[in-house]
């Protein structure tokens, strides 16, 4: 079968076959390696011209079929394949074409599955989708221990295994398995499987050390084909457990996405259908099943955004705009952080595992020092107690961590962040106290989540040196650091802050230093038209629940319970001081701190509900808005405060704010952050008069065609 779509920039994989003998088989096992030509940092994909290498492989083995006993695959060093060429996705713009894709994948793989050759897959390293999807048409698989990286994950994108993943994987490991890995696990930020848990699914049949993985799996292979050794899998119940494990599986995708995304529905409709087996019929009725939903996805909105996503996590994250040059950036060889609260605690911890330097916390009361260093140390233990480091590594990083009474022992420090109070006065007279003793030449960098970088520098002697180094809770989950630009901020100071970003291994944003930068600005702004909705007489549970057709990670309400009332009316204050006509302050949420509550929602045995006593606090107006009310008015805000944030030059481009929005927030891959989602509701042109991106950015091209 050929394909009429090309994808001309398409980085091809070919696939170099070897004839090996193996002691103990008569024939020849005929090894196909599939290779890019380019190193690890590159993966191996499939585009047309890397299946019709992979074909044209299997056309000269099957011709010398009677000298060879077993075909096998695998990959180049670290990397069996990762699927699918995503770069070319943006050149299909038919359904015509998007078929065509389909089925030339189902085309070339499943001869591996109806081959009468044995058939292995030796997946020495990453596989992921469409690899995956080539590992399970094979008859049999081993796996390297090494692998670190083993996932479908294109419901995370807006597909669904397309190339016989959802037919096949429920069929080997069983329904509930299928679910963790094709929804739970891609819907969990793309959760990747190391070897020990694919094992532990029943992914493989047989697990090797790295070291000599090709040679165990060659003779695994002749023992297998002599039938020295046989290979048994578990029955897989298609009654009960398979009900069951969809059921589980709609109940997390409705959890998480609110029907706001086609793409897991689909899969989950794809993995009942595969409850009827995998006989030559029943696979073909479900792979011919997978065409039509993959070439319906390719063509959706969903799908191009969520790509426009991967895009930036993938590459504009790792290249931020406007940072000067690195050769810039001074080394860092120690850290002061200021405070000894939990932020700070996590802060420690994080620059201690990643820059591998002392890390020394300062508090003016001993107990609250104590507390800091102790939370550090118990975290290392923790990390121990699950294996993450070694006995060595762990009293290493602890011997890192200490705590001062002074700010002395900031004197030979390279780098020092504060995270104390926010407050300005507080934040300004502790600079002022750290300038006076550290090095002339050190980074001071502040946490602050909203207050001005250039104010808080106005009255040292080097103001230059400071910079905003915004990290987001949980620190060491959330993978955003916004780094803010004061007025005074030199290119040494902004070098050597994106440098130590990046060995923190987190994704970082060049912010101008703006009110509450990006991420709280735009929340606050969010959250605070939810409130005024409630302020309007609009009840709690109908507010919360308007923006559900996003599929946000979590309701607005539920948010300002994360984040802690008190800090969210702190940073409503601050913008309502600057922009009054945009960012109100609410009475009913001055009501909800002085009362000391948490939120508005409390939760017990059956489930969450709206505390009572925060419902009889709470005064309203008779004007109830309803849920589209509530959602237009929201992402109506959204739309003016990203225009204005562009206008000002807070980031380069709008892409930078999804970027924030996506990696600070979690908001989700398929609406691309939010600028094209308001672009494809048509939200930006009515607030703002234009779009954010240009048609074909982040969506459909304008030639696509859904004639099928």
């Amino acid at each position: 079968m050929t394909s009429a779509v090309a994808f001309p920039d398409e980085v091809v994989t070919s696939a170099y076959v070897r004839y090996l003998a193996v002691p103990g088989l008569s024939g020849q096992i005929a090894l196909i390696t599939i290779d890019n030509g380019l190193d690890h940092t590159r993966p191996t994909t499939f585009g047309p011209a890397g299946l019709a290498n992979l074909a044209a492989a299997l056309d000269a083995i099957e011709a010398r079929s009677p000298t060879v006993s077993a075909i096998a695959v695998t990959g180049k060093p670290f990397i069996f394949a990762v699927g699918a060429d995503l770069s070319g996705i943006g050149l299909v713009d038919t359904r015509d074409k998007a078929l065509q894709i389909s089925r030339l994948g189902h085309h070339v793989f499943r001869r591996f599955k109806d081959s009468p050759i044995p058939t292995f897959a030796f997946v020495n390293g990453a596989a992921m989708g469409g690899g995956v999807e080539l590992a399970l048409h094979c008859h049999y698989r081993t796996l390297s221990t090494g692998t670190a990286a083993i996932a479908l994950p294109e419901c995370f994108l807006g597909l669904v295994p397309g190339w016989g993943g959802t037919q096949l994987l429920p069929n080997l490991i069983g329904a509930d398995g299928a679910v963790t890995v094709i929804l739970d696990n891609a819907l969990n930020q793309n959760r990747m499987l190391n070897a020990g848990q694919a094992a532990k699914l029943s992914l493989a049949d047989v697990s090797f050390e790295p070291a000599d993985f090709l040679e165990r799996s060659l003779e695994w292979a002749a023992s297998v084909l002599s039938g020295a050794t046989t290979v048994i899998r578990p029955e897989i119940d298609r009654g009960d457990a398979w009900t069951f494990a969809l059921d589980r599986g709609r109940a997390l995708v409705d959890a998480k996405l609110h029907v706001a995304a086609p793409a897991p529905y689909r899969a989950l409709e794809l993995l009942e259908l595969a409850r009827s087996g995998t006989e030559p019929d029943q696979f073909l009725a479900g792979t011919a099943a997978e065409d039509q939903a993959l070439a319906d996805l390719l063509m959706s909105e969903e799908l191009r955004a969520g790509l426009y996503s991967f895009d930036l996590v993938q590459k504009r994250a790792k290249r931020p705009v406007g940072v000067p040059d690195s050769k810039l950036a001074r080394p860092v060889t120690k850290v002061g952080i200021v405070g000894a609260g939990l932020m700070a605690g996590q802060l420690a911890l994080l620059f201690a595992r990643r820059l591998e330097v002392p890390v020394v916390l300062t508090d003016l009361d001993s107990d609250r020092l104590d507390r800091g260093v102790g939370y550090v140390h118990a975290e290392i233990d923790k990390l121990l107690g699950k294996r993450r480091v070694s006995t060595d590594k762990a009293n290493r990083l602890k011997s890192l961590v200490s705590g001062s009474l002074t700010l002395d022992a900031f004197a030979d420090a390279d780098f020092v962040l504060e995270a104390v109070f926010e407050d300005m006065a507080v934040k300004q007279r502790v600079f002022a106290e750290v300038e006076a003793v550290v090095d002339p030449e050190a980074i001071l960098a502040t946490n602050t989540s909203s207050l001005s970088i250039t104010e808080m520098a106005a009255e040292l002697a080097h103001p230059e040196r400071v910079v905003g180094f915004h990290f987001f809770n949980p620190v060491a989950v959330l993978p955003l650091l916004e780094i803010v630009r004061g007025a005074a901020t030199d290119d040494v100071t902004l070098a050597t802050a994106f440098a130590v970003g990046k060995a923190l291994k987190k994704s970082c944003v060049l912010i101008r230093d703006a009110p509450a930068f990006v991420v709280n600005r735009l929340l606050t702004r969010f959250l605070g038209e939810v409130i005024t909705a409630v302020d309007r007489g609009t009840p709690i549970e109908v507010a919360d629940r308007a923006l559900e057709p996003l599929g946000l990670p979590m309701t607005p309400f539920v948010l300002l319970q994360l984040v802690g009332p008190a800090v969210a009316l702190h940073t409503s204050e601050t913008l309502h001081g600057l922009f009054p006509h945009r960012f109100g302050v609410s009475e009913n949420m001055r009501r909800l701190v002085a009362a000391g509550k948490a939120g508005v929602y409390i939760w017990d045995e059956s489930g969450q509900h709206v505390d009572p006593e925060v419902a009889a606090m709470f005064a309203a107006a008779d004007a109830p808005m309803t849920a589209d009310e509530v959602r237009g008015a929201a992402l109506q805000a959204l739309a003016e405060e990203i225009a204005l944030m562009l206008d000002e030059g807070v980031v380069a481009q709008a892409q930078d704010i999804d970027l924030c929005l996506l990696l600070g927030a979690g908001w989700p891959f398929h609406i691309g952050g939010v600028t094209p989602y308001l672009d494809r509701e048509g939200i930006s042109e009515k607030v703002t008069g234009a779009r954010f991106h240009p048609i074909g950015v982040a969506s459909v091209p304008t030639s696509a065609s859904m004639t099928p």
